[in-house]
């Protein structure tokens, strides 16, 4: 009996510490690792051998694929590094550069003539700029390293670039033996260059098939090795603090909740820099900087409780018999930067049944079949995809009118505010639900004397019932 009591003790100690595991499991933050709203979401480097021009070269074609739903790509750009493994060099690139040349003092001291492109052992590549001459281009190139995501704008979620790679002379100047025969060798060590995004080993994939020129389409070829590289970002490792926050408001309840705080940061702790509202900004700010380095630059914000970037604003603005309204606010208080092609992804019940959008576009995320629940917006060319640094025009806004569905809608409980909001892939924080706006006490809305009234009906109602 004894025994068997310390069993059913152990079990159950046990199954309570794998419930407590699930728990803690499930609640740390999702944007750090896995993102369930893209699971399949990835940036994809093909790799492909195309050809041997002769003994010491081959022609390669590297594609860079942008799988993810939401999450894209923005200046500066891709920089992808890879480190080769014997003693390659790059002769010749189209439709992209390497930063720098590295020395190639061996190939002029053997009188080899013209020296390669790149003669570096981790050569770091960068896409070339939109205009760029068209001998200088090759097919999808020439973005700036600027990827967009999957649904936002299909055909630009593509970069590829195209090199003839020999090897480097590995022997003393002047000696008449030959370079090293070069073999089919992946190169290690791949990054994209782009905080947040780690990137795995290279995997060898069936070759990529691409029609004959010369076969008048009829005719396929294939590369002579195709490899793949996956590349998953990870927002606790592109930054430490968010970038966003969420502040909620309806119609039904006067009280507007803000960002909760210290959201982004605090002022005046870990050397945060702000402007206070209604200051003018130094002069060194008026004088906006580039995109690119905007883009690397840490956040110059307006002061606040929050200290973030960018606030997203939820108010239910109003109900209708059979539809209620929402508006949403985008609001840039970030004086360095102007976010383009920017995107915003909601998560709440009822975005099943949006009836109409008026500012925003919009396509629905439905990741597990028929569950609806996810939407993302974004701007409308030429007329609110970007959204300029902080000041009056610096923000973006929408309304979204929703139909009420049978059984589920209720403006109780904060069931109209959403689950999850994110900005450019990033999440944003949301306020705790326990000060969610909520609907008001009828009881402690009615007037004093309206009580009076409603008592003494009761009396005279009770008293004639006797």
């Amino acid at each position: 009996m004894g025994g068997g009591g310390g069993d059913v003790v152990c079990n159950i100690f046990t199954f309570t510490l794998s419930l407590m595991m699930i728990i803690f499991l499930s609640s740390i933050s999702l944007s750090y690792a896995y993102d369930p709203l893209d699971p399949y979401g990835t940036v994809t480097i093909t790799w492909d051998f195309l050809t041997q021009s002769d003994t010491d070269t081959y022609d390669i074609k590297v594609s860079i694929f942008n799988l993810q739903q939401y999450r894209h790509v923005e200046l500066p750009g891709w920089r992808l590094k890879w480190t080769w493994n014997k003693s390659e060099v790059i002769w010749d690139m189209r439709g992209a550069e390497a930063v720098e040349q590295g020395d190639c003092s061996a190939f002029k001291g053997s009188g080899a003539g013209d020296l390669p492109h790149c003669c570096l052992k981790r050569p770091v590549i960068t896409d070339l700029l939109p205009g760029t001459p068209y001998n200088m281009q090759y097919k999808n190139c020439c973005k700036g390293g600027v990827l967009s995501s999957m649904n936002q704008d299909p055909s630009k979620y593509l970069s590829s670039f195209g090199m003839s790679i020999g090897n480097f002379h590995a022997n003393p100047a002047g000696s008449n033996k030959s370079f090293d025969k070069l073999n089919l060798t992946m190169p290690t060590d791949f990054s994209l260059g782009i905080p947040g995004y780690s990137c795995g080993d290279a995997f060898l994939v069936p070759p990529t098939r691409y029609s004959d020129e010369k076969g008048q389409g009829r005719r396929w070829k294939q590369t002579l090795e195709t490899w793949n590289i996956t590349c998953t970002y990870s927002q606790f490792q592109a930054s430490r603090a968010p970038k966003c926050c969420v502040s909620l408001s309806a119609f039904y309840n006067t009280t507007i909740v803000g960002c909760p705080r210290c959201s982004c940061g605090c002022q005046r702790l870990g050397g945060a820099k702000c402007i206070e509202s209604g200051d003018k900004p130094p002069p060194s700010v008026l004088k906006l900087p580039t995109e690119q380095q905007a883009a690397i630059s840490p956040p110059l914000v307006t002061c606040s409780q929050h200290m973030c970037p960018i606030r997203v604003h939820w108010h239910v603005k109003q109900s209708y018999k059979e539809y209620w309204r929402v508006k949403i606010t985008i609001t840039n208080l970030n004086f360095l930067k102007n976010y383009s092609d920017w995107n915003l992804v909601v998560q709440h019940p009822n975005l099943k049944s949006v009836r109409q959008l008026f500012s925003f576009n919009y396509h629905p995320l439905t990741t597990y079949g028929n569950i609806n629940d996810t939407g993302m917006f974004w701007g409308i060319k030429f007329y609110n995809d970007m959204i300029l640094t902080s000041g009056n025009q610096g923000n973006a806004q929408s309304e979204m009118l929703l139909h009420k569905d049978e059984g589920i809608f209720t403006f109780r409980e904060g069931w109209a505010f959403p689950r999850r909001i994110s900005f450019n892939g990033d999440d944003c924080v949301m306020p705790p639900p326990d000060d969610y706006p909520t609907l008001p006490n009828i009881a402690a809305t009615l007037k004093p004397y309206m009580l009076l009234v409603s008592f003494m009906f009761l009396a005279v109602a009770s008293l004639a019932l006797f």
